[in-house]
């Protein structure tokens, strides 16, 4: 297209959105007279008396408090001190969350990606609304986008309690709920922030005990979702050099002009004017109480959560909190430093990487860096554990993942293994995994992965964690997804763990998740013939278009390890002898999901870092 024909389709494009939004009209800025309006309704209605009048905030008897003031004690100039709980469980990590949450003495601070209206969702907000009345100061930050859009939810919060606070980041057009036409007008108007999304999870309390990792708020991340869980992990880290790295980053996020309180959204305001709070939340429709109490019971119990977590923590030295600036973006000097950090991680790595991720989309940069490590003599060992087509919740990146198998095996040498919808191992990654599933068969097979778990069990499970372990010394824990949208567009944040104990334990979870009976190995298919050899060119010729992939035969497929073999690698001489191929997409029940991942390997390569 001639410069100046593109120069006034984009002025046209502009003007478009420009009327685009003149027609939303009051919708698209704040209203600050129903806003001054709705602050002093909030003034009215929010209680401000206190259910305690002790110091300690009528706080529950934690262990974790012990281990607090042995870490602070014990940290040096130059020698800090930290304990380490890994979080496999979600029931494990919501019961270590409400724990904490009512051993809070001071403060409570929370961030998040998403946050849902279901169970979960309910029960954290319930206890820290609590927490509040108890005395502790509660501010919850949360990103807009995923989170509830429940303006009855944001008005009830808003007038919860003089000494608790919920803001939302990154808002569409100064609304807490963003229709489809919000969403539209957005993309036409200022894509470039839509795609920021704040991806952070933290809860932190007492400036000194925190948890981070891959967890947001809603029960598919807690294990108690009826039909699709995730494999996912979190770290609980205390000690004072850490605790200080934590506080710092939520004030950051906290006071940037991305977080909004309640009170600037005008749909949240129009409701607070019109009736105000209308008193506590109602739970879910379908809530689950007997679930509820036994958590809280437990969560209470300081000898079970000893038992359970606190004798079992990892005194550790070095426990870095890493994240990004708010407001990140990919033209700014903000979005290198974190991925900088990970580059530097693995350039002093000597033998071996893990690398634990649900979305294996690599960039150019993080792709030339693992070419550089395999070319090394010896070459790096380099290992990925992500998901399959069957147990992924975003087929769309999958799809992306799909294109560039070649380049992932080949080229780059990793060795790739993808997560079962039903793994062999399912009951020991989701607690009460039977109940969910409708009882049945046991859910542990053999290392062949032979029973058919699909036919006996409904819980569909999906891997969620994000964790490297380097040459089994150094571990990061977190959000981050080390794909483009963690490099360029999200703000991430998560631990960088120096301690062997620590990496060793994450290590021999990941090894786990690969054994045959939970995920299936990705292994080229043999070139045997002219036929194999043709079509192996022809996969090579098409993943290197640009936009056209259109060849339907693939250089790598997904393999099951037969019944009486050991478990090979990929390069091993006799892999093809103990090996099945069971195809592209193995237990994948909906054509459409098929169809919808071949159209975006072929045409979707554009949006890698939207998606």
């Amino acid at each position: 297209m001639p410069p100046a024909r593109a120069a006034f389709m984009r002025r046209l494009l502009h003007l478009v959105a420009l009327a685009l939004l003149m027609l939303a009209g009051s919708g698209c800025a704040l209203n600050r007279q129903l806003a001054r309006e709705a602050d002093a309704r909030v003034a009215l209605d929010r209680p401000s008396a206190l259910d305690c009048d002790r110091a300690d905030r009528c706080a529950i008897a934690s262990p974790y408090q012990a281990l607090a003031e042995e870490a602070r004690t014990s940290s040096r100039p130059g020698a800090p001190v930290h304990y380490v709980n890994l979080l496999e469980r979600g029931e494990d990590a919501l019961l270590l969350r409400i724990h904490l949450i009512r051993a809070a003495r001071s403060t409570i601070d929370v961030q998040t990606f998403i946050w849902a209206d279901d169970d979960s969702g309910w029960l954290v907000l319930e206890e820290l609304i609590a927490a509040a009345r108890r005395g502790v100061r509660v501010r919850v930050l949360a990103d807009q986008l995923f989170s509830i859009s429940d303006v009855d939810w944001f008005a009830r919060l808003a007038t919860a309690h003089a000494n608790f606070e919920f803001r939302l980041y990154n808002t569409t057009f100064h609304k807490a709920r963003a229709g489809g036409l919000d969403l539209a007008l957005s993309v036409a108007c200022c894509f470039s922030r839509l795609n920021q999304r704040m991806h952070n999870k933290l809860l932190l309390v007492d400036g000194q005990i925190g948890i981070t990792g891959g967890r947001n708020y809603q029960d598919r991340y807690f294990d108690w979702d009826q039909t699709f869980d995730y494999r996912d992990r979190d770290v609980l880290v205390l000690g004072p050099q850490a605790g200080q790295e934590m506080t710092s980053s939520f004030e950051q996020f906290w006071q940037h002009p991305l977080s909004v309180p309640l009170t600037r959204l005008n749909d949240v305001n129009r409701r607070l004017v019109a009736v105000g709070g209308e008193g506590p939340l109602p739970p879910p429709a379908s809530i689950r109480w007997a679930r509820i109490g036994s958590m809280r019971d437990r969560a209470s119990d300081a000898g079970y959560v000893r038992a359970a977590f606190a004798a079992r923590a990892l005194r550790v030295g070095r426990a870095e909190y890493f994240s990004d600036p708010p407001g990140k973006n990919a033209d700014s000097e903000q979005a290198a430093q974190l991925s900088g950090r990970i580059a530097a991680l693995l350039r002093n790595a000597h033998a071996e990487v893990l690398v634990q991720t649900p979305y294996l989309v690599f960039s150019r940069a993080a792709q030339n860096l693992l070419r550089e490590l395999r070319e090394r003599d010896p070459p790096l060992r380099a290992v990925v554990s992500t998901n399959s087509l069957a147990a992924t919740d975003a087929f769309y990146v999958y799809a992306i993942s799909y294109k560039h198998k070649k380049r992932y095996l080949k080229r780059l040498g990793l060795r790739v293994f993808e997560f079962k919808p039903f793994p062999g191992d399912a009951a020991l990654m989701i607690a009460h995994y039977h109940e969910l599933s409708g009882g049945g068969q046991t859910a542990r097979v053999s290392r062949q992965g032979q029973t058919p778990l699909k036919q006996a069990h409904g819980l569909r499970v999906g891997l969620h964690a994000k964790s490297i372990v380097i040459d089994r010394r150094v571990t990061m824990i977190g959000s981050h997804n080390f794909d483009p949208r963690s490099e360029y567009y999200n703000t991430e944040s998560g631990f960088i763990i120096h301690d062997r104990a620590v990496a060793d334990a994450v290590a021999a979870q990941i090894e786990r998740d690969i054994e045959p009976q939970n995920s299936w190995t990705i292994a080229r298919r043999p070139l045997d013939g002219p036929v194999a050899r043709i079509n192996n060119a022809m996969s090579t010729i098409s993943a290197a278009l640009p936009v056209f992939d259109l060849w339907p035969f693939r250089y790598a497929t997904s393999y099951e390890l037969n019944p009486g073999c050991e478990p090979l690698w990929p390069n091993d001489p006799g892999f093809y002898d103990c090996y099945t191929s069971v195809g592209d997409f193995p237990e994948v029940d909906l054509p459409l999901k098929t169809i919808y991942t071949r159209i975006i390997t072929a045409f979707g390569v554009a949006l890698e870092g939207v998606l």
